[in-house]
């Protein structure tokens, strides 16, 4: 007897074939979170990010993406580097940049949305030739946690993260919104029970309550998102848990889930690159802008620029023991040619000196 393969079977096969370790189907309608998500706006917790207030009816309805919207075919892709640093111990490398996980290889916008393409033009040839459809790779009026969760790839965490319960949360989200009339998946189930490990190890109250992120008090948003001078009393936590000067996993780290399932990633363009793996703080603070666009070309660290980056590590270096950390900075603060730098690399110099005076005081974070 020939098995009959449906038409989501198929895209799911290919999907897989080209590298997705997760692809679900949801309807395209409308999002049930209208409310809470304007209501977060309201209070003003998305800080700078004022892109994600822009074509709001579109963001809350897939629908208003593509005419006769029908379904939405959603992708994850694991990013997840195993590496000795993590909350509660001390940084294996204290003078060393610690940077986010999913910035540590070529930068998933591009390495997703070719790939999505890829799978429209597959349904083109061989589901639907007339079919439409839009890519969506975290660049665009769309909620991708939420269609993601209804598409079954997985749940909301406390921390705010989709979470699969096999698989941990290190994913990157995508999506094709198409025309095309797709039996939609279950929608993913679980929750957190009684663990609290997120909120608790947040350095800066970030998450106010469970399920609930003010991103102004966010590590991540501060050293990327944040274009102007970071709060002088959150610089603190930038290395309270190792020198975060580039997005932050701390909440992902301590999950129950990430430390029993994640495993590496097998992906090319995922696997870290020298500098986002190995550079001391001092000598990102002497990248120049040349040398800054060469590292990180088609990286995703190019959208804090040189100045965020560069400004986040000042901050780092104000608490570190490097031997060449006072000169490095004291360079800066008088002859980097941006002024954000300048600014942060003087506060940093203060503060380091400070420290020096007060013999060995700690890390106000660790007191």
């Amino acid at each position: 007897m020939q098995t009959i393969i449906t038409r989501e079977e198929q895209i799911k096969a290919y999907a897989k074939e080209l590298g997705f370790d997760l692809v679900g189907i949801a309807e395209a309608s409308p999002s049930i979170f209208q409310r809470e998500y304007r209501d977060w706006l309201e209070k003003g917790y998305a800080g700078q990010m004022d892109y994600l207030a822009r074509n709001l009816e579109r963001r809350l309805n897939p629908q208003e993406l593509l005419p006769n919207a029908r379904s939405l075919i959603v992708v994850g892709m694991n990013y997840y580097a195993d590496t000795e640093e993590g909350p509660g111990t001390p940084p294996a490398r204290p003078n060393h940049a610690i940077f986010a996980r999913y910035a540590r290889g070529d930068d998933y916008h591009d390495v997703m949305t070719k790939r999505l393409y890829q799978l429209l033009e597959h349904i083109k040839k061989h589901i639907a030739p007339n079919v439409s459809g839009r890519v969506y790779v975290d660049a665009g009026p769309l909620l991708e946690r939420e269609v993601a969760q209804r598409a079954g790839l997985g749940w909301f965490g406390k921390n705010t993260m989709l979470i699969h319960s096999r698989r941990g949360s290190y994913f990157f989200l995508g999506a094709l919104v198409t025309d095309l009339d797709l039996e939609p998946d279950r929608p993913a189930e679980g929750h957190c029970g009684r663990c609290m490990r997120c909120i608790e190890a947040c350095p800066t109250g970030a998450l106010i309550a469970p399920y609930q992120l003010d991103a102004r008090r966010c590590i991540s948003y501060l050293t990327i998102e944040l274009k102007e001078a970071i709060p002088v009393e959150l610089r603190p936590a930038l290395s309270a848990n190792g020198n975060r000067v580039f997005g932050c996993d701390i909440c992902q780290e301590v999950c129950p889930f990430n430390q029993k399932f994640s495993t590496p990633t097998t992906e090319p363009a995922f696997q870290p690159r020298e500098i986002t793996q190995n550079s001391r703080l001092v000598d990102l603070l002497r990248l120049s802008e040349p040398e800054f666009r060469e590292k990180f070309r088609k990286s995703p660290v190019k959208r804090a620029k040189r100045r965020g980056l560069l400004r986040n590590v000042a901050v780092a270096l104000a608490y570190s023991d490097d031997p060449e950390a006072e000169f490095a900075l004291q360079n800066a603060a008088e002859h980097d040619p941006d002024p954000l730098v300048r600014e942060h690399a003087a506060w940093a110099l203060d503060t380091l000196r400070k420290r020096k005076t007060t013999s060995s005081r700690p890390h106000p974070n660790q007191a």
